[in-house]
């Protein structure tokens, strides 16, 4: 199959970029979308230009690093699939494919379709974590644990942090991300704990780099690779109401 690509190019977040045209012919139907960026880039570089910058690590769908944008969509057209597990054949033969990078004011662009996603791990850092003895583990039933709760948070641990749904919310936010970090500790008993000082914290630096509000459009949850639900955006806002009126009780 042959493809026609546009691809945004950017040298850094102080320089403009614009889209390049690039052509790819007899490709492979069966390879997956990151090997064919890695046979133009092998291209570009025996025609001594710049090859194209984009983030990749584990290509098992499950590090969240890779992530850009495939014709307006997140990780392309292909639902509950990440950039590294989708195959070109589910492109046709001479299409135009447009390739940009996530597109919010949280995620600068470092070059190209690669963006600074640190805001993610200032999130998680604030208080993404449960103060538990680590060392031998303990018997599994010590701790009973309702089975539905262990199902949520079980789903809600599945996020990957990729950015998906900051990129298709038109907010710009991250409240998909958050509520799955703070859903699957909230459900269970180890992080009963820390829960009014993680949601509060992990609120608080949310806002505080800069991501938008969520009006509830689902943008968010119908494009994450990994199907997070917005029961986890009502989960958040219960925890952190509680967590509120709780601290203005304290204080009386």
């Amino acid at each position: 199959m042959n493809i026609n690509l546009k691809i945004w190019r950017q040298k850094s977040n102080k320089t403009e970029g614009k889209l390049h045209k690039y052509r790819l012919e007899n490709v492979d139907p069966n390879i997956s979308f990151l090997e064919m960026l890695d046979i133009l880039n092998n291209k570009l570089i025996k025609e001594q230009q710049d090859p194209v910058a984009f983030d990749h690590d584990c290509r098992e769908g499950i590090c969240g690093s890779c992530g850009f944008m495939i014709n307006g969509r997140p990780h392309g057209p292909q639902k509950a699939t990440t950039v590294c597990q989708l195959h070109m054949r589910s492109f046709n033969d001479e299409d135009d494919i447009l390739l940009e990078p996530f597109r919010a004011k949280s995620f600068g662009v470092i070059k190209d379709l690669s963006v600074d996603r640190q805001s993610f791990d200032r999130i998680i850092s604030s208080a993404g974590f449960v103060s538990v003895n680590t060392g031998e583990a303990g018997e599994a039933n010590q701790i009973p644990i309702d089975k539905s709760n262990a199902d949520e948070a079980f789903l809600s641990a599945a996020c990957i942090g990729c950015g998906a749904c900051v990129a298709a919310c038109k907010n710009s936010s991250a409240m998909l991300f958050t509520s799955a970090k703070v859903s699957h500790l909230a459900l269970l008993p180890q992080g009963e704990k820390e829960k009014k000082e993680r949601v509060n914290k992990m609120v608080a630096t949310m806002d505080a780099e800069g991501f938008g509000a969520c009006t509830n459009t689902g943008a968010c949850s119908a494009e994450c690779p990994k199907e997070i639900g917005q029961t986890n955006i009502a989960r958040l806002n219960r925890e952190f109401i509680k967590a509120q009126a709780s601290n203005l009780f304290e204080k009386k």
